[in-house]
């Protein structure tokens, strides 16, 4: 199959649903009202609401939760061929990840810019939304801890990308004075960070950095100075570095998808993979778990925490809504595809694609996730004359990037959730930024040092994709009942919430099996509760169904 054919229709399927099933949802089902205040100006500090013209705050959205997750899962997932993976991510962006961000983003706007986790009060019961907070704070435990590590690693792996990284930040800071202080034309200041941007990424292949490992190794004195960068860039203004810094990383990625494309465009080079590999060598069954890994580019429960979080208090109109979250999901379709083509028709013959893939066991592999996407990326680039170590600079930056969007902005949504918790429980000192931050990342690093070189997120990390995906299902639950209580068909909430429970659901009993028979007890009994949390949850929710419709509502 020729993999620019691939691309096009992709493509084509998420412009067309763009354009009629984004319009659908934002003005049948949630009837977007430009004229409406939303919690941005209600309740404008500064700091956190903070109201934001569309096109910056798609950059922040979109980058916030693309991270490495629609790189990665993809990635993965072409072990089984890649007609599953494409169509996953396809079909999955368009009906179920897109309502999904959509109307985290849109119920969130309607309860005062609450996380989706404390609005369920509302809409559900006072129980479910501390059940439903706690496996929140689970997971985003486990996030910030994995991504701090995954930053580290990559900055081991691609030395060259630690330079322009670094050098993003005071940059960032710069384009966030001229926009808000000088008034400058936004356009075309952050073309002129972008470009700037991409003269670090030069100098860095000329100037590759290491850390001095003076705690130890290299990685761990990575995963503390993250953590650290995390608690600073979590408290300061959005408008003075996640704004800003968020905005040059998506014309970074745009212009890099944009090359990508070009160079597919000339190459069009064939896809060699197999488009089916229903027993890949050590590999799980594909159903259900295409559905767990694949994530982030086709749907996943963190972008309702990201709506629900940080978003939907920059948010300046409701109308902007559409293209921010359902604009979004489908953006980040579009990556995944480009990520699919570049481990799958990246590879000069089958015979490699095999070498790189041949058993589950290297596919997953963080260099093998990471690898396949930059090398593939690289060739792609290299018909348009870039060599491909500066290729693999380019791409590896965008990656690492988007990962650390991801850690500064998970880092303030887990300071929302400990402040939501701590009203709930009466614990006043808790309320307060600095310190409801400090117990963010504090425990955060003391997961990450649980194990040496920083490696302690990954003693949980195997629970992190069943839980995110039933945190997805039970996002969709509130949705659906959000919009059933305002007398809208919940039904275009309610079907994928089913699929995306029951998916899950399924491949998270297999798992605490395998946990069981291998010995892990830890594991066993941490995600036994997410499941009976998650259970306790769907039960209340029915309750609460059925008191609507003998409500009549």
């Amino acid at each position: 199959m020729n993999s620019l054919v691939v691309a096009a229709l992709s493509f084509f399927a998420f412009i067309l649903a763009y354009r009629l099933y984004g319009t659908f949802i934002s003005q049948r089902l949630f009837g977007v009202d430009p004229g409406r205040k939303t919690p941005a100006h209600t309740f404008e500090d500064g700091v956190d609401f903070v109201p934001t013209r569309k096109s910056i705050l798609f950059g922040h959205h979109y980058t916030s939760i693309a991270g490495a997750g629609p790189i990665v899962g993809p990635a993965i997932a072409v072990i089984w061929g890649w007609l599953p993976a494409l169509l996953w991510v396809v079909f999955g962006s368009i009906f179920i990840g897109g309502i999904h961000d959509l109307g985290a983003l849109m119920v969130s706007a309607r309860h005062d810019g609450r996380s989706i986790g404390d609005v369920t009060r509302d809409i559900v019961g006072s129980t479910t939304r501390i059940l439903f907070l706690l496996v929140i704070l689970f997971m985003l435990l486990v996030v910030l801890a994995v991504f701090a590590l995954v930053i580290g690693i990559l900055f081991t792996m691609y030395p060259a990308s630690v330079f322009p990284i670094w050098i993003e930040i005071p940059l960032a800071i710069w384009l966030g004075h001229m926009i808000y202080k000088r008034n400058a034309n936004v356009t075309l200041w952050s073309l002129i960070a972008l470009v700037l941007m991409y003269i670090t990424i030069y100098i860095g292949t000329r100037l590759p950095l290491h850390i001095p490992p003076i705690l130890g190794t290299e990685l761990t004195t990575w995963v503390v100075v993250l953590m650290i960068y995390s608690y600073i860039a979590s408290t300061l203004p959005v408008q003075t570095l996640l704004q800003p810094r968020d905005y040059i990383n998506s014309h970074e990625l745009f212009f890099g998808l944009g090359v990508m494309f070009v160079g597919l465009l000339i190459a069009h080079p064939t896809i060699v993979a197999p488009a089916i590999n229903l027993r890949p060598e050590g590999a799980p069954s594909m159903l259900p778990f295409l559905f767990v890994i694949v994530a982030c580019g086709a749907i996943s429960g963190f972008h309702s925490l990201v709506s629900s979080g940080t978003t939907v208090k920059q948010m300046d109109r409701e109308s902007d809504a559409k293209l921010i979250g359902y604009g979004s999901m489908l953006a980040e379709g579009t990556l995944s595809v480009i990520v699919i083509l570049a481990s799958t028709a990246g590879f000069a013959s089958l015979e490699k694609w095999n070498a790189h893939y041949i058993n589950w066991t290297a596919a997953q592999g963080l260099g093998a996730k990471i690898g396949a996407f930059v090398e593939g990326g690289a060739s792609f680039l290299s018909a348009l004359g870039i060599g491909h170590s500066l290729g693999a600079a380019l791409i590896a930056v965008v990656v690492i990037s988007f990962a650390a969007t991801t850690l500064d902005t998970a880092t303030r949504i887990q300071r929302y959730v400990i402040v939501e918790l701590a009203r709930a429980s009466g614990i006043p000192w808790l309320r307060r930024r600095h310190p409801a931050t400090l117990v963010a990342v504090g425990t955060a690093l003391l997961l990450a040092l649980a194990k040496g070189g920083g490696k302690g997120g990954m003693i949980l990390w195997p629970l992190f994709g069943t839980t995110n995906q039933l945190l997805a299902g039970l996002a969709l639950l509130v949705i659906s009942l959000y919009l059933v209580k305002q007398g809208k068909p919940g039904i275009f909430a309610l079907l994928p919430m089913l699929f995306v429970l029951g998916m899950t659901g399924w491949a998270m009993v297999i798992n605490l099996r395998n946990f069981v028979s291998e010995g892990t007890w830890l594991l066993a009994a941490i995600g036994g509760i997410v499941m009976v949390l998650n259970l306790w949850i769907v039960v209340e929710a029915i309750r609460a169904f059925a008191s609507y419709r003998r409500a009549g509502t």
